[in-house]
């Protein structure tokens, strides 16, 4: 078992928070979290590319190659493996490795709204899983985070169905998967019913109107993901902020120093687009 994956069966379970850049993967480590994911959203509104349309295949590679000799074990969210051939999803989960990820989020989730057919994810997965074996393969089912329109994604549906969602998590067990996730699903009996049916870790996308990361412990829940949260925080407070002084009203609140910031860059750091690039 990796380290990694050995954080999925400690006594408590995983909180991962989620990074979109390096000073704030590195920012998270510096807090004393051992692991930190990506979110793909953070990391597309960065780059000012939608999220969810295989468009920041590039920008996560560079991220991770930024990112993967951190001091942290890192994840990273490769959306539905920018590619529905499951071979060239494999591809890129082995460059994804090769400069560090130790983990990825795969999802059936697709930006029309739709889910990628079930036989076609498990299809990715096994290959990913025969591509690099070591590679902790989160497997994501949207079935309650899309089909509630817009805000479904943002938000979560909230509803979902439980069968279709036990039946992909079944399939995607079975082609490989070391953990699964639902964003989306919060009502703690759901979560104990389908705890119920598997053999892998579960993840829950930790919602503020959700229960606490105490109590999905008490159910169960192994991994508790952050998401896109702590980007959304980041871009909400930096716009609160600016309309404060705009206004005329004081600043309240702690903010990091420019030489805290600046502590976070690795010494003799260089473009990391740009050197020893492997793809």
């Amino acid at each position: 078992m990796t380290a990694f994956a050995a954080l999925h069966h400690a006594d408590a379970p995983l909180l991962l928070p989620n990074a979109w850049d390096h000073a704030s993967a590195a920012a998270l480590a510096a807090q004393g979290f051992v692991a930190v994911g990506t979110t793909s959203l953070g990391v597309a509104a960065a780059a000012g590319l939608p999220d969810g349309a295989a468009a920041t295949r590039d920008a996560t590679l560079n991220l991770t190659l930024a990112l993967g000799s951190g001091p942290f074990l890192l994840s990273v969210d490769t959306e539905g493996g920018f590619s529905d051939d499951p071979d060239e999803v494999a591809g890129v989960a082995r460059e994804l490795a090769a400069v560090g990820a130790v983990g990825i989020n795969l999802e059936d989730g697709r930006p029309d709204g739709t889910l990628a057919p079930v036989e076609l994810h498990a299809a990715k997965i096994a290959a990913v899983k025969s591509a690099v074996p070591g590679l902790f393969v989160n497997a994501r089912t949207d079935t309650h985070w899309l089909g509630d329109g817009a805000g479904g994604r943002d938000m979560g549906a909230g509803g979902g169905d439980m069968g279709d969602t036990s039946r992909r998590l079944d399939a995607y067990q079975q082609a490989g998967a070391d953990g699964v996730f639902v964003p989306g699903l919060s009502e703690p009996s759901r979560i104990t019913a389908l705890l119920k049916t598997l053999e892998v870790p579960l993840n829950i996308l930790y919602s503020p109107t959700g229960p606490t990361a105490p109590a999905l412990a008490d159910l169960g829940v192994r991994r508790i993901s952050l998401g896109s949260l702590l980007y959304r925080r980041a871009l909400g407070a930096a716009v609160e902020t600016a309309a404060l002084i705009r206004a005329g009203l004081p600043v309240e609140g702690p903010a990091p120093t420019y030489g805290e910031v600046q502590a976070l860059v690795r010494p003799g750091s260089q473009r990391p687009d740009t050197l020893g690039r492997p793809w």
